[in-house]
């Protein structure tokens, strides 16, 4: 069968023939973890069944979806030490894999199998066709050349860890069987409620609780509701009352305020911001290279050359027009005011409102159709060389079930790849032996 067609429950792989579990490896879940872990040990030691179970009838998902359809692969980073500084959670424990297996080898990897990426200026990295399918589908090829069987609409639904070493499988779905197998890799991704984590809690494994990362601001009295579109390429997103900060793009939307700088800003404070029940009041700084004192003299200054210029007509800095209109109009300006007009109390008012945009945050909604969480298998009790539990041998785990996420930029993806990887590898080399 051809692991091509990931949408037909056809392609998935009926098993029939008799099953040697010394022999066998099963991976649950076909998403980019899942699918980077076959490969890999499917690869490394053809001798191997290797096995790909997915619960629905399709497979790589969120690759597909990833970067508005593009797929953002990784980041350029030449060093472990660069790619761990974007990771909320796990930095500490990624170096070391990252070293093992980073960016410049994900670049190879796929460039080996006839995918080029592209480095875009802020360091993101995408196929050069622009297009996720090209990477969905060089994994899939990948994992038909390699021999990886698939079986979709197949659930495991029973964990039972052998006495003799390895496991049991109770499958239910298309493929309904008992299933022995010598490794397990679970790469089944994040998971919004805890509970969704209980077979895992069954095998004695610490779940850190799940909460959700990456996300944008609900803002529904915002004072820019008139501006959905409009966008600034730098400014500092803070959280009033909280060390939680972050600057870069911010965008404008319909329900409130997005773009990178808020989704990093998400991702480090996803554990305060949940116990603040998404409720807060964030502050904007539009332009982070001004303190009052300099933002005020810059103001006297274009006062003395252009006094007779309407205030909310000509944007400065920079600033979008929409922008500085309203936030000239939030400061009390009237339309038909002048520069040499504006009273010191209005002008004041100005500063504040460039320097601290006050927004009621009521909530948050999904980025796009991306979902992260924070949360998951607690890394404690990961062997990070190998991805393997420290509780149960022969178990392994990749991607987001770990309790690792990064910032937006490619570093979740790189996460997926190079846990996968590993654990593929160890899977691989405990099979020859």
């Amino acid at each position: 069968m051809n692991p091509g067609e990931p949408d037909n429950p056809s392609a998935s792989v009926i098993y029939l023939c008799p099953v040697n579990e010394q022999l066998t490896v099963a991976v649950l879940g076909g998403g980019a973890a899942g699918f980077f872990g076959a490969i890999a040990c499917a690869e490394a030691n053809p001798g191997l069944r290797v096995l790909l179970i997915e619960k629905t009838g399709k497979l790589l998902s969120k690759v597909r979806i990833s970067g508005g359809g593009r797929c953002n692969v990784t980041h350029a980073a030449d060093t472990a030490a660069q790619l761990v500084q974007h990771y909320p959670r796990g930095a500490r424990q990624l170096k070391e894999p990252f070293k093992q297996f980073g960016a410049l080898d994900t670049v190879r990897w796929f460039e080996k199998r006839g995918v080029q990426l592209k480095t875009e200026p802020d360091g993101r990295m995408f196929p050069v066709t622009d297009s996720s399918e090209t990477i969905a589908q060089c994994l899939l090829e990948a994992a038909r050349r390699a021999g990886v069987q698939i079986l979709l609409q197949t659930t495991a639904e029973q964990i039972t860890p052998r006495p003799q070493g390895g496991f049991e499988l109770q499958l239910t779905g298309a493929h309904a069987q008992t299933l022995p197998v010598s490794r397990l890799l679970v790469a089944t991704g994040g998971a919004p409620k805890s509970e969704q984590y209980a077979w895992l809690r069954q095998l004695d494994h610490r779940i850190e609780e799940p909460v959700p990362s990456l996300f944008t601001f609900n803002v529904p009295n915002s004072p820019l509701r008139e501006l959905p579109g409009v966008s600034v390429p730098r400014a500092r997103v803070r959280v009033a009352g909280e060390k939680l900060e972050y600057e870069g793009p911010v965008l404008v939307t319909h329900w409130g305020v997005s773009g990178p700088a808020v989704l990093k800003l998400s991702a480090w404070g996803a554990r305060r911001l949940h116990e603040l029940g998404y409720q807060s009041t964030t502050l904007i700084n539009w332009l982070p290279d001004f303190t009052e004192d300099t933002l005020r003299q810059h103001l006297l200054e274009f006062r003395e050359l252009h006094g007779k210029k309407v205030v909310v007509s000509n944007a400065l800095l920079g600033l979008p027009q929409r922008l500085w209109r309203t936030l000239a109009e939030q400061a009390g300006i009237s339309p038909e005011i002048r520069w040499n007009e504006l009273p010191v109390k209005l002008q004041n008012r100005l500063i504040e409102s460039l320097l601290r945009t006050a927004l009621a945050v009521q909530g948050k909604t999904t980025y796009k159709d991306e979902f992260v969480t924070c949360g998951g298998i607690s890394l404690s009790e990961i062997n990070m060389k190998t991805m393997e539990s420290r509780l149960v041998p022969g178990l392994h785990f990749a991607g987001e079930v770990l309790d690792v996420d990064g910032i937006t930029g490619g570093f979740n993806f790189q996460a997926a790849w190079t846990t996968g990887f590993l654990a593929g590898r160890a899977m691989a080399a405990s099979g020859r032996d």
